[in-house]
């Protein structure tokens, strides 16, 4: 099956771009929005809307496949491809794009992903989203034109299993750290709440004290609403580096603090993504590598997440060879084609890290619904519940997606 046509269309995406520099140098919210100046370059505001560009595929027999291209939340920030905007990037697609897909054979997936993502336009590879977009659309144009379900196809082309169980899910909270916890709850989530650590005067405390005062709401809330003492989420809470400002990223002053949190978190297991920012990814590795071996010291049991400066497929290699981290998240637009999100959860799941299938509340259905799909196929420990910050839409989204797969599977066998 070829592809006939392509239709691009600019969107929304499901939450607004932040400058996240802005932020931790301490924008403050005036209502939902930031006041200040925005320091990353390709900002207009602190927080400006999110948006996303749809590539619709027509393939010769009139099926639609469709891929929606977004980029996270804080865009530009360690390491990350710059700003994302449909009046930038559409006519570039249109331009160089447009002609490579019409007439291509989509019956393979895996092969066109790698190609396009190979794909450099005057010296430069495509932004992440527009690769990111492109590689969900082959991927539902191969669905489409083998009548498979997106996740077979991924499991075939990977010689993987097709497994007929629930995936962890990882709910995020954003601001709304309370009420959302309390949704989370009676959602059951298997990981919460993310939090949004991200700034210290208002959320961590100059001390750390805000944050461990939050923990320990968080273990006093889960066993006030829970339905059964069977449920004990994992806590997982992304500090943005924040903890690492406290404390002047010296790896034991670090461990110490978050041995402080785990005594707050009462049985509960505990993951800290992001503790520190070294600026680098060399020093990143460097950096969690010490407060592992820290806390390894401490003997303590809190999980260490990497996030900033791991970000394409070869970073994830890096970190995960380095082992200096207990998870690694695999945050999918940051990686491009989604071949490469499905080859960075297997090489953690065959080195025996981890494995955290990420992303951003600033992603759209579509993309929520494609993840979800080399989610099932590959197997990762947790599955991050997108998009939004308001939980009950990306659970709504991911887990409805889930449950459909599995219901499809048991009814026929696979």
């Amino acid at each position: 099956m070829k592809i006939k046509n392509v239709h691009l269309a600019p969107g929304y995406s499901a939450f607004y771009f932040d400058d996240q520099a802005a932020i931790k140098a301490g924008a403050r919210q005036d209502g939902f929005v930031y006041t200040g100046a925005p320091l990353t370059p390709g900002f207009d505001q602190v927080r400006q809307c999110g948006e996303s560009i749809s590539i619709i595929l027509e393939l010769a027999d009139g099926q639609l496949a469709e891929g929606d291209c977004a980029a996270v939340q804080y865009s530009g920030a360690g390491g990350r491809d710059p700003l994302f905007t449909a009046e930038r990037f559409i006519p570039l697609i249109r331009a160089h794009l447009v002609p490579r897909l019409i007439g291509l054979d989509v019956s393979r997936f895996r092969d066109n992903a790698a190609s396009f993502d190979a794909l450099t336009i005057g010296g430069a590879a495509l932004h992440t989203a527009i690769r990111y977009g492109l590689s969900q659309a082959l991927l539902d144009a191969t669905a489409r034109a083998t009548g498979r379900q997106k996740y077979q196809v991924v499991a075939d082309e990977w010689a993987l299993p097709q497994v007929a169980a629930p995936l962890a899910l990882f709910g995020q909270s954003g601001d709304d750290r309370y009420n959302a916890v309390d949704k989370m709850i009676l959602k059951q989530v298997a990981a919460l709440p993310h939090g949004l650590i991200n700034n210290v005067p208002q959320k961590l405390g100059e001390t750390g004290g805000k944050l461990a005062e939050y923990v320990s709401w968080l273990c006093h809330r889960i066993r006030s609403l829970r339905r059964s003492a069977a449920y004990m989420p994992d806590l997982h809470i992304d500090v943005y580096g924040t903890v690492g400002e406290i404390f002047e990223n010296d790896p034991d002053r670090i461990a110490d603090y978050l041995t402080t949190l785990e005594k707050r978190a009462e049985g509960f297991t505990l993951y800290i993504e992001g503790p520190a920012d070294a600026g680098s990814k060399e020093g990143q590795i460097a950096l969690l590598a010490a407060i592992k071996s820290a806390l390894s010291a401490r003997r303590s049991a809190v999980k260490i997440v990497a996030d900033e400066w791991c970000n394409t497929q070869a970073d994830v290699v890096d970190f995960v060879d380095a082992r200096c981290c207990d998870m690694v998240q695999i945050k999918t637009p940051d990686l491009g084609s989604l071949h490469n999100t499905i080859d960075a959860v297997l090489y953690c799941k065959a080195q025996g890290v981890e494995a955290y299938q990420g992303g951003t509340c600033n992603e759209t259905d579509i993309s929520a619904r494609a993840c979800l799909h080399a989610a099932m196929a590959t197997r990762p420990e947790r599955v991050l519940v997108k998009p939004g910050m308001g939980f009950d839409e990306g659970m709504t989204i991911v887990a409805n997606e889930m449950n459909r797969i599995l219901a499809i599977g048991q009814r026929t066998g696979a």
